[in-house]
């Protein structure tokens, strides 16, 4: 055989090897992906018990039946089903601590947002007792949200509202477009 022909052959065959090497440079996050639709879970986990914290100190800490991962997505999430409760821990009090039920929420790991939908009941440490279909928690904030109709008992009145604005710790509640009756003290 000539030498030029395999010196050809020779060039031919790094060509393509470097084309492919180059080429296939993101396969392996296709390869991943293979097998798992965008839609479904890369998981799903149950008896989740998952513990928030600030500077070493339990913050909150959500229980539920059953969870879905999706973090496999561009904007990763968890979903959890079959109920969910939520306590919120004061700072400064332990003993204080907030509950929140709802039948559903979804916790997303790039907000640190968690969105309680479906029956959401909060009871506060001193029995307040907040009815929604829909709460936000902010985990950074500390700040809870919705702008669906609430209903919220204090120890005097029924107030219902069409939204809520409150922190963590309940000091700064407040019901929005209130439509009941509230005791005023002169």
């Amino acid at each position: 055989m000539n030498k030029s022909v395999t010196y050809n052959i020779l060039n031919i065959v790094t060509i393509f090897i470097v084309t492919m090497f180059f080429s296939c440079n993101d396969s392996f996050k296709q390869v991943q992906k293979i097998g798992i639709s965008e839609n479904e879970p890369i998981g799903i986990e149950y008896n989740s018990n998952i513990k928030y914290t600030d500077s070493g100190r339990v913050s909150a800490n959500l229980i539920s039946a059953k969870m879905f991962d999706y973090s496999n997505r561009d904007f990763p999430f968890y979903q959890f089903t079959d109920g969910v409760t939520l306590y919120i821990y004061d700072k400064g009090n332990k003993n204080k601590k907030s509950t929140i039920v709802a039948d559903n929420a979804f916790v997303y790991e790039n907000t640190d947002l968690i969105d309680m939908q479906d029956n959401v009941v909060i009871t506060t440490y001193d029995n307040q007792v907040l009815k929604t279909d829909q709460l936000f928690y902010d985990q950074k904030k500390e700040w809870l949200s919705t702008n669906k109709p609430v209903s919220f008992k204090t120890e005097q009145d029924i107030i219902n509202g069409n939204g809520f604005d409150s922190n963590s710790k309940f000091t700064n509640a407040e019901v929005l477009e209130v439509t009941g009756i509230i005791t005023l003290e002169d």
